[in-house]
């Protein structure tokens, strides 16, 4: 195995390639990743970039991009997901649309990972929060040109424009990307594992038509603008607009594909700096994001011939929110205080045709609004080598639908944190947080019907609540780095899909969910350096749901491992050996739909080489040795189809060995 992985490294030197890597910046309480943009050249997903730089998150497979991740065993709404700090929410109740899929990581310049209840500035931190921040715009003109061709069809161009003066910065950015099916590492197309599953079952009819068997798995188009203006020596005006257009998206392990995936992001960040003494800085945001997803059976056999008969179901969601903050100077440390407002619009209704017309006009979820007002303080401070930071946020929100039947909900809550560092002088740092924070029930969970009228959803749930303790140590070398990190999460009226229901499949349990985690880097020379992550979690339902017996939460991922051989030389050459570990799944929740994965080992390799400040080539194979592998599971919370051979839900398998290159010119 060593001697095929340096011949690999070998042969992308020999091609003047060099492995650009994404810089991982480590805090107490946070993980950045900085200059994506750069580094991410082999998609667009930026689910799978976190996938394989974070070992805390992991991904969930729904189609060839707009794949969704997990946080400590954590998803959907439990995770809060902003972009520029604007709120970013998916339109689909089946997570075709996940909130990472709205963005390209060609515009992404940092990420930034932080996990727990430890955020009050946000609403609904419940387990932990993705702040993704876009690139910026230069005074400098630049540009850059580039284009990646890969395995399966797969073809990325995009474009990057910067320039401005003192006054006015101005960014462009436009990228093109479409694939054929990947095939994974038996060879089977995403058609192919679709047919192999349910041959032979009542679902057969959800295979994919002959017209569609070869289709295109997507096709995206993006383009973000972005404008900094300099009112005066201490006001500075920002201002972005994103769009994103996917169209025709297999999602093939469920009954419907994306017909597309259309979302607006608008932002607006007014900053005021130095009025002292009552204000050191001041920043006004406001923002809007839009989401349109119709999803439709219009390429599988259940639509009849020439889609007589096609289903699409219709959904759209918009957020919207104002947020004022303050920082002052305050009993010698600084403070932090706010007012935070948002509106979630949710709307879907069913559309039919043919033999399925009746379902015309049916709602899925009756436009649903979701208000937050809110006020929040945040304070920190030092005292020697002792740091103490510490959050309070109330919580007023009401839950209202044009369905006539329901009553409007109000909730109201606190969520508060203390965070205390411990410094010593030989770079030796001993943390602990405490936090406690809330998140109300979305539409879907309160409201979704199916087209038949059968009501999945369960408009008593209470809010969750999180009570967590985090705690660990943090040490430098010289030559070293690490950290090591536990956790301990109480989960007050989780919200829980149960699979034996007929109808009302959401209901509130009390669980718990713990682990820890492991992070460090070597520098082996001068040009090469280790990094190694690893994060081990059990989750536990205080109690079996009725009829079950299985006390095993569901989404807790087993043991992952991510390690990294990295080359960065003075004549800018870089490269990076990855290697991704799973151990095999041995507690998970059966009653609701989850079964055994194997374990997995899989190599990846990229290098990157500029040859001169204008040309940059990458060369990158991803799963080296073709291996067939799963990472997510099958819990009946995502409507999937049933596998005929089995029984079991129908898993997707991952893309087999992936080569591709990416060549930039900048100017």
């Amino acid at each position: 195995m060593n001697k095929i992985t340096l011949s690999l490294l070998a042969t992308l030197s020999l091609y003047g390639a060099d492995l650009g890597t994404i810089q991982v910046t480590q805090t107490t309480d946070s993980k950045i990743l900085e200059n994506v943009s750069n580094n991410e050249v082999k998609s667009a997903d930026l689910a799978e970039t976190l996938y394989k730089e974070v070992p805390s998150i992991n991904l969930i497979r729904r189609s060839g991009i707009a794949n969704d991740i997990t946080l400590r065993g954590q998803k959907r709404d439990n995770i809060v997901v902003t972009v520029d700090d604007a709120k970013v929410c998916g339109a689909c109740p089946n997570r075709m649309d996940p909130p990472t899929s709205h963005i390209v990581t060609a515009n992404v310049e940092s990420v930034t990972v932080s996990e727990g209840p430890f955020d009050v500035e946000e609403f609904g931190v419940l387990s932990g929060e993705v702040k993704v921040k876009m690139k910026e715009p230069t005074k400098t003109p630049k540009g850059e040109l580039e284009t990646t061709l890969g395995s399966f069809g797969y073809k990325k161009f995009g474009t990057k424009l910067s320039g401005g003066n003192e006054k006015v910065k101005i960014l462009f950015s436009a990228s093109y990307e479409q694939s054929d099916q990947y095939k994974d590492g038996d060879g089977n197309t995403l058609a192919q594992q679709l047919l192999n599953a349910i041959t032979g079952t009542p679902q057969a009819t959800t295979q994919y038509a002959p017209a569609y068997k070869n289709a295109k798995a997507f096709t995206k188009k993006t383009a973000m603008l972005k404008s900094f203006i300099n009112l005066s020596k201490n006001q500075k005006l920002e201002l972005s607009y994103t769009i994103n257009k996917s169209d025709n998206v297999l999602y093939t392990n469920s009954k419907m594909d994306a017909l597309y995936d259309d979302s607006t992001i608008y932002n607006l960040q007014y900053n005021l700096k130095h009025l002292a003494p009552y204000s050191k800085n001041f920043t006004l945001k406001l923002y809007r994001s839009d989401v349109e997803h119709p999803m439709s059976t219009k390429f599988r056999l259940s639509s009849g011939i020439n889609s007589s008969n096609e289903v699409i179901s219709s959904l759209t969601t918009k957020m919207e929110g104002i947020k004022a903050i303050n920082d002052a100077n305050f009993a010698h440390g600084t403070i932090t205080y706010g007012i935070d407002l948002s509106l979630r619009n949710w709307n879907g209704e069913y559309i039919g045709y043919g033999m399925k017309a009746g379902v015309t006009g049916k709602d899925s979820i009756a436009d649903v609004d979701t208000i937050n007002r809110a006020l929040f303080v945040k304070y920190t401070k030092d005292f020697g080598m002792l740091n103490i930071k510490t959050g309070l946020r109330y919580n007023d929100t009401t839950i209202t639908t044009d369905d006539a039947r329901y009553d409007d909900r109000n909730f109201d809550s606190f969520d508060a944190n203390i965070v205390s560092t411990l410094s010593f002088k030989n770079d030796l740092k001993i943390f602990l947080a405490l936090g406690q924070a809330s998140r109300v029930p979305d539409a879907r969970e309160l409201y979704f019907q199916t087209s038949m009228g059968t009501m999945a959803g369960a408009p008593t749930l209470d809010a969750v609540t999180n009570k967590e303790v985090d705690a660990g140590i943090e040490k430098k070398f010289d030559n070293a780095y690490f950290k090591l990190k536990g956790f301990y999460s109480k989960l007050e009226n989780y919200i829980y899909f149960h699979k034996g229901l007929t109808q009302n499949n959401f209901e509130n349990i009390d669980a718990k969910i713990y682990g820890v985690e492991f992070l460090g880097s070597v520098d082996v020379t001068d040009e090469i350096y280790v990094d190694l992550g690893a994060s081990y979690k059990r989750g536990k339902k205080d109690e079996a749901l009725a009829g079950q017996s299985d006390t095993d939460l569901a989404d807790i991922t087993p043991l992952k491992i991510n390690a990294a051989l990295n080359l960065e030389t003075e004549n800018d050459l870089t490269a990076k050996l990855e290697y991704i570990h799973a151990e095999a799944w041995k507690n998970y929740d059966a009653d609701n739909g989850e079964q055994y994965l194997p374990s997995y080992d899989v190599f990846n390799v990229k290098a990157t080489k500029a040859f001169n400040k204008h040309l940059e080539v990458t060369l990158g194979i991803d799963n080296i040795f073709d291996t067939t592998y799963a990472v997510s599971n099958t819990y009946a919370d995502l409507t999937l189809l049933s596998d005929g051979s089995t029984g079991d839900v129908m898993l997707l398998n991952e893309p087999g060995r992936y080569v591709y290159t990416n060549i930039k010119y900048k100017f």
